[in-house]
């Protein structure tokens, strides 16, 4: 098996303790990966102990150290015996990754309050049981850095009110914690919001998700989709001395897809698989056979599958 290929040095996080919650799938694994790679002791924790199991396996084959331990986020006291239990076992929490949450796909007006309160307890309520058990539990006394991953909340989640007014409350909290826990040894909390990301996190969607996503009316820029490891590698940066002073923000890693406002003249300036020029910062070596860092059979099959929905779409309106 060939090892995580992070673009920062090798030791960045060599004697560090890092919590990633929802670290056994998607975007969190491929964190705990990055941050393994780079030094870090890293605990993966989640609801599901089997998909944690996996990915510590992977990432001690690697040559990493990882431990798993099983959370609830809505939890609070749940989320308090975790930390202490790292504090306990590792004797520190240098870093906390707040990855868990989850929604499922409804129009506003079909949502019930019972969904709404279910999706907002999750990501929210479920964000603020980790930053607070982290903060009372080690960092409020010995500091430490806070990356909350969120979305995109600029224009609003048709389809998804309930995530977005969840996330939206994440990015709001995130912004006063920075100022109420900045001068507790310099704790620093930021945001991540990822952007349309190739993930095995499409796999929780309806073939008619999957086709809005392909057919989504905004530009994007990069004329590309996003890779897990393009989201770890902002979430390493934010963690790293080279954000020391960055405190309380944001930051979005969609290729401006957020700044686009759709082309009032058609759909050519829309997704095109064969127009960016950048390279996507893969992180496996494996390349573009994996770029959404998921090593199995299963990343180009859907890599593919939502490039050919693309262009079957595109060629219907022409």
């Amino acid at each position: 098996m060939t090892t995580y290929r992070s673009i920062f040095k090798k030791d960045l996080f060599k004697g560090q303790v890092a919590l990633v919650t929802g670290g056994g799938t998607g975007i969190g694994r491929c964190i705990a990966h990055e941050l393994a790679s780079l030094g870090a002791t890293v605990v993966i924790a989640a609801r599901k102990i089997d998909q944690l199991q996996a990915v510590q396996n992977e990432i001690q084959l690697l040559g990493g150290i990882c431990d798993t331990m099983q959370i609830n986020i809505r939890d609070a006291a749940m989320a308090t015996k975790l930390i202490e239990n790292i504090v306990i076992k590792h004797g520190k929490l240098d870093c906390l990754v707040n990855n868990a949450g989850g929604q499922f796909m409804s129009p506003a007006s079909m949502l019930s309050s019972r969904g709404f309160a279910t999706v907002v307890d999750l990501n929210l309520n479920g964000t603020f049981n980790m930053c607070k058990a982290a903060f009372d539990g080690y960092m409020g006394e010995h500091g430490g850095r806070i990356v909350n991953i969120v979305a995109d909340t600029r224009n609003g989640i048709p389809r998804a009110m309930h995530t977005g007014a969840a996330r939206a409350g994440i990015i709001n909290m995130t912004k006063t914690l920075a100022v109420e826990w900045g001068p507790y040894n310099g704790i620093r909390i930021n945001c991540v919001a990822p952007g349309l990301i190739v993930s095995s996190g499409m796999k929780n969607y309806n073939e008619d998700m999957v086709n809005m996503m392909a057919e989504a009316s905004w530009m994007n820029p990069s004329s590309r989709f996003g890779t897990e490891s393009e989201v770890s590698a902002a979430v390493a940066f934010l963690l790293s001395p080279a954000a020391s002073y960055i405190n309380g923000v944001n930051l979005e890693v969609d290729g401006a897809s957020s700044l686009s406002k759709g082309n009032p003249e058609g759909d050519e300036l829309k997704y095109n698989p064969d127009g960016s020029l950048h390279t996507a910062y893969i992180g496996w070596p494996e390349g573009a056979d994996n770029v959404h860092g998921i090593r199995h059979v299963d990343a180009p099959v859907m890599v593919n599958e939502l490039l050919n929905k693309y262009k079957k779409i595109r060629r219907s309106k022409i």
